[in-house]
């Protein structure tokens, strides 16, 4: 585990800000330490030699103004620091909700969702620690100490050869205690996830469990990983403890060298009172950003683990849509006839899963004012085709929506869509509805709840997290109706909806078909992926996906 890593620059630039702002006023607070130790040295040497109280007093004064001047820098620094931390977290969690909203969620279902909510939430708030502690000691310790060694040098020889020879013994502690604090901080951070992962599974399958009379035996297993997580917690402090006495250890014996070296030559007289004195208040300072690097690598040890995540998240393109072969927009057009205008066309699309090819060759037209509902036998790739409409999976072939090419990962504005499962939120129906909106149209909430065969709820009752206190088919109505709701405030020019009436009853069904029917005859593409028998006797046109459709 890196200090620092470079990739930080590149993907959070409020961390070039930090860097600039902390060099600054590491340099000017390494002034105030210069100057700090001179007057501090100058007073007690005044005042044993009997200086006139007004030559006494206003070094005194001046003393007393830089460590005002040095308490206001070191509070810039950490204020500095905070912003930086919140600054580059937020950018760093922009960067992974836009990966996995481009990516999507055929992308997201490899990875563990329970580990990419932690990384974005208690793993990213870890900066904090490295922000706010670690990488202020270590610009102080690549800028502070230097200059005071050399400071040392140039007023007192020997004691700066001394710090010279003494001071990489405290990097090779450093390096020998980051091992062990890196490796102990890892095994906690993968025990964090596997927490996490295991309690959110838990909550979610509760409700079976429950049925089943087996939501006991899941007991043993939380407190497992809780007590492993425990555990690992303590070693962390352990170590982090451990590393603190021998830094602290090592610092000590390194300035009682120059402590003793300074002393044994003010008795012989071979060195001045005020130079000495000088050199002995400079000697801990030197060794202080070191020795708080290491001390402080603990705390930052979280933060890098997470970033590192987030950076191989970020930078992890194996799964990326592939974009289709490039046509000119000429030729697009020219494949449309006139009553192809706005129409949605399938060109020889082929859709690989490793070495399965659920979509092969799939070509088909999808016209305006029309309901479209394809069919198909299980697996057959019905929700496949509906993910790469929505550009989340590769695919080869080409995707035209009025005759433009629609490019993979590229924004669906036009894209107006509801899937198998609600995906619904605590909060009102209406907030649901209005997801991702600045503000809730209510006559609009009311119409699409009416569209989707949901008027019979009221917009303003107040839904439990996942949507609990709605049955199957109300919690899918509602998803349908959000998919209307976005169309018609949006102006999407197609809906999609995902076996929307799967857990209805025949009056419910009967009241979205009707909506959806509605909502064709105003103009747009609506597109249904269904076994019902009343979607398909309303359908205006009927796409069988295992048999590829020639147009």
């Amino acid at each position: 585990m890196r200090p620092f890593d470079p990739r930080l620059l590149r993907y959070a630039t409020a961390a070039r800000w930090f860097l600039s702002v902390g060099a600054l006023l590491g340099l000017a607070q390494t002034v105030t330490i210069i100057a700090f130790s001179w007057l501090l040295s100058q007073s007690v040497t005044l005042a044993l030699t009997g200086a006139s109280l007004d030559t006494l007093s206003r070094t005194i004064g001046t003393l007393a103004g830089v460590i005002v001047v040095r308490a206001v820098l070191v509070w810039l620094l950490e204020v500095a620091a905070t912003r930086g931390a919140a600054q580059v977290k937020s950018q760093l969690r922009r960067q992974v909700l836009d990966r996995v909203a481009e990516r999507g969620p055929d992308w997201l279902s490899g990875r563990a969702s329970a580990g990419v909510s932690t990384l974005v939430t208690q793993g990213l708030d870890a900066l904090d620690n490295y922000f706010a502690r670690y990488l202020p000691q270590l610009l102080l310790a690549g800028i502070s100490t230097p200059l005071l060694v050399l400071v040392m040098l140039w007023q007192d020889l020997p004691s700066g050869i001394t710090v010279i020879v003494v001071l990489p013994l405290i990097p090779v502690f450093m390096v020998l205690i980051g091992q062990a604090t890196q490796a102990v901080q890892r095994k906690q951070w993968d025990s964090l996830q596997r927490l996490s992962t295991g309690f959110l599974d838990l909550v979610g399958g509760l409700g079976t469990l429950k049925i089943y009379g087996r939501e006991r035996r899941q007991f043993a297993r939380v407190q497992s990983i809780t007590e492993d997580y425990r555990t690992r917690t303590m070693k962390v402090l352990r170590v982090s403890f451990l590393s603190g006495f021998v830094l602290e250890l090592a610092a000590s014996l390194s300035v009682a060298l120059v402590a003793v070296s300074i002393g044994l030559r003010l008795v012989d007289g071979s060195l001045a009172l005020g130079v000495g004195l000088f050199v002995l208040l400079l000697a801990p300072e030197a060794f202080l950003p070191v020795r708080q690097v290491g001390a402080q690598f603990h705390a930052a040890a979280d933060g890098l683990a997470a970033a590192e995540e987030v950076f191989a998240l970020l930078e992890d393109d194996g799964a990326a849509p592939s974009a289709p072969a490039p046509s000119s927009a000429p030729a697009a057009a020219a494949s449309f006839g006139r009553a192809d205008a706005g129409a949605l066309r399938f060109e020889h699309v082929t859709i690989r899963r490793g070495t399965d090819v659920p979509v092969q060759g799939f070509c088909a037209v999808f016209r305006p004012g029309e309901l479209a509902v394809v069919v198909g036998p299980s697996g057959a790739g019905k929700s496949t085709l509906v993910a790469a409409l929505q550009g989340f999976v590769p695919y080869d072939g080409r995707i035209l929506l009025n005759g433009a090419v629609q490019t993979p990962g590229a924004p669906r504005p036009w894209l107006a869509w509801a899937g198998q499962r609600p995906g619904l939120f605590q909060g009102t129906i209406a907030d649901n509805l209005a997801l991702g909106d600045a503000s809730v149209d209510l006559g609009t909430v009311r119409r699409s709840l009416e569209s989707a065969g949901a008027g019979d709820l009221h917009p303003a009752t107040v839904l439990g997290v996942a949507g609990q206190g709605l049955s199957g088919g109300q919690a899918q109505r509602v998803a349908a109706a959000r998919a209307v709701y976005r169309a018609t405030t949006h102006d999407c020019s197609v809906l999609v909806l995902d076996e929307p009436s799967s857990a209805l009853d025949e009056a419910a069904e009967t009241a979205l078909v009707a909506g959806l029917s509605r909502l064709a005859r105003e103009g747009r593409i609506v597109i249904v992926v269904s076994h019902r028998p009343a979607l398909r006797d309303a359908a205006d046109q009927i796409v069988a996906l295992n048999e590829v459709a020639h147009v």
